[in-house]
């Protein structure tokens, strides 16, 4: 009795001599599993195990800097290790392998469809061959629906791409804060260090004046207070100083005892009026997370062009052969057609159009606050280069009085509580220099990172 391969050997006889070679080279072609086990986060211990690649560098700066952790790092250095080492930018990087991966699955053909369906007689079976239903259909409104799919999926990876793009400019601006930060810090605790052991003769010099009763309790404690709050300020500028190293090892993907070697002066800008307004002109065509915005506008564009397009009726087309148990053999066409009823795909039409009205509000909204910002970082910076000059001022007169009264003490013209209090107005003047001139220089990177731009410099993202 002849079976149902037989059957299909003989209706398709190409099909069915080609069907296992088939199989076994899509099977050849399959992805593999491989496995990928998690790390520990341990971080690098030391910079100089890592590397750059200078090709890898988003503004051109980065690129033509020599790359050599051997002397210390530099600002430009820390910004390069924080762009290649960094592990926010790296699992950013593997959104954008996502996005990418769904546009190339956006842009692929829906895949064909066979079924085989056999049958046999039962009872008396004379006469009676085994029956066979054989179909081949293919989904046309995937097909139709591709172009629309396809455009939003580029879209979406241009989208990503300039999202990246936009977290490594701002990735190389958090690098240059940290940098002056942890250098400003330092120089504020070296200086606290310093006067703590100025002062710790004197504190020790107060306690045995006071025991051989040649010191009164009311002007020991004004000493023993001036003291304290110098050690008090050098535990919080510690503390700071540990948070912004901590940050710092973070950033660039060390491990948390990994040192520090930073050389070099920190990152300085000082952009004009003029070079704002420049900038502001053209923000949208040269932000990296604007543009990122417009390409995300376009995906959910087409997203809805799609979905208005899928409102239509669904076609599906197809062959078939098929045969009964009495050898009838028939051969056809499928046509399937889905009834725009009570669905008609409005469902995914209005989430469309939402999202595509919720990314132009988007857009409006960072428009909108960046000139806020950029306004306000503009009059801080102002406020802070009128300060500078009077700190700077204040400072110097400040230090030729606590060396003025330095010397009257050790002649002994000077008494205790206002020999303390020079020097306390002293260290105060030249720490809140330091702090004003980290705060102004901060306040510029700022600004030129809002901007969009690293140095200034005419280099233009592309979407």
């Amino acid at each position: 009795m002849p079976s149902a391969l037989h059957h299909l050997q003989c209706i398709f006889p190409r099909l069915a001599t080609g069907l296992p070679a088939l199989a076994c080279a899509g099977l050849l072609g399959c992805a593999q599993f491989q496995p990928l086990p998690l790390a520990e986060g341990s971080g690098a211990a030391d910079a100089g195990a890592l590397t750059v690649d200078l090709a890898r560098m988003p503004v051109p700066e980065l690129r033509q800097h020599r790359f050599d952790p051997a002397d210390g790092l530099d600002v430009t250095e820390t910004a390069m290790l924080a762009v290649a080492n960094s592990p926010a930018l790296r699992a950013q990087r593997a959104a954008v392998g996502i996005a990418r991966a769904q546009a190339f699955a956006a842009g692929l053909l829906p895949d064909p469809q066979l079924g085989l369906e056999t049958n046999r007689a039962m009872g008396n079976t004379a006469g009676l061959v085994p029956g066979f239903n054989l179909g081949l259909s293919w989904d046309l409104a995937s097909v139709l629906q591709r172009p629309a799919a396809r455009a939003a999926g580029q879209a979406e990876a241009a989208q990503a791409n300039l999202n990246l793009l936009w977290m490594e400019w701002q990735t190389i601006a958090q690098a240059r804060q940290l940098f002056l930060q942890v250098q400003s810090l330092r120089r504020q605790h070296g200086q606290l260090v310093q006067e703590l052991q100025a002062v710790q003769p004197l504190a020790d010099a107060a306690r045995q004046a006071l025991r051989d009763g040649n010191l009164s309790r009311d002007v020991a404690a004004t000493a023993f207070n001036s003291i304290s709050d110098a050690r008090k300020r050098e535990g919080e500028t510690a503390a700071a100083l540990h948070q912004a190293e901590s940050d710092l090892r973070l950033l660039l993907g060390l491990a948390a005892d990994a040192p520090l070697p930073l050389t070099g002066a920190a990152y300085a800008v000082d952009p004009s009026a003029a070079q704002v307004r420049a900038a502001l002109d053209n923000l949208p065509q040269r932000r990296p997370d604007l543009l990122a915005l417009q390409a995300g506008y376009r995906a959910a564009d087409a997203r809805l062009r799609g979905a208005i397009r899928a409102q239509f009726p669904m076609i599906s087309l197809g062959v078939t052969r098929a045969g009964d148990t009495s050898n009838l053999q028939t051969q056809g066409i499928t046509f399937g057609l889905t009834l725009p009823l009570f669905n008609r795909n409005r469902g995914n039409i209005a989430i469309a159009s939402a999202t595509r009205q919720q990314l132009k509000d988007d857009y409006e909204a960072r428009m909108l606050a960046t000139r806020a910002d950029v306004a306000r970082l503009q009059a801080d910076l102002q406020s802070q280069r009128a300060q500078r000059p009077v700190l700077q001022a204040h400072a110097a007169q400040m230090e030729q009085a606590r060396r003025a009264a330095e010397t009257a003490w050790q002649a002994h013209l000077l008494d205790w509580p206002t020999y303390l209090a020079l020097r306390a107005n002293a260290l105060a003047a030249d720490t809140d220099l330091l702090a004003l001139s980290q705060a102004q220089s901060a306040t510029a990177i700022a600004l030129e990172a809002l901007l969009g731009r690293t140095d200034f410099s005419p280099e233009q993202p592309q979407p």
